[in-house]
């Protein structure tokens, strides 16, 4: 991931990019997404696992960065005789991408204010010793 918005600008990137550029997701989560977006049924902890090649807590741990960032939902499935297993499944397109807009919107307001504020600081420390002088 680069350092500087400008080298962000210039890099290739595709919309599968965006889980790491809002939320700093991994490249196994970008995996974990894919494969319950693939998937037609909501998964268990275990056959993501199984699909990805990884450890059951790995797989949760990946899950569990979705769930935080908003790209995954979980439900807990009730056995007939009691007890439950959660199963996940990627929120709608739609959500997820409203979600990403907020944010960058809010991003986009802070820049503007910390612009601003750099524009005030520096123009008064331009214009101060001219009148100084006076």
């Amino acid at each position: 991931m680069p350092d500087a918005m400008s080298e962000m600008l210039r890099e290739d990137m595709e919309c599968e990019g965006l889980l790491e550029c809002f939320h700093g997701l991994k490249d196994l989560d970008r995996t974990v997404f894919s494969v319950l977006v693939e998937t037609a049924e909501p998964l268990t902890v275990d056959e993501v696992a199984e699909q990805v090649d990884r450890e059951r807590t790995t797989a949760y741990r990946s899950i569990q960065r979705l769930l935080d960032a908003g790209f995954v939902r979980k439900e807990q499935v009730n056995y007939e005789n009691g007890g439950y297993y959660h199963v996940f499944e990627p929120v709608a397109a739609d959500e997820a991408a409203d979600d990403m807009q907020r944010l960058l919107n809010d991003w986009y307001a802070k820049m503007g204010q910390l612009i601003q504020e750099f524009r005030t600081k520096y123009d008064d420390a331009e214009r101060a010793p001219a009148s100084a002088e006076n």
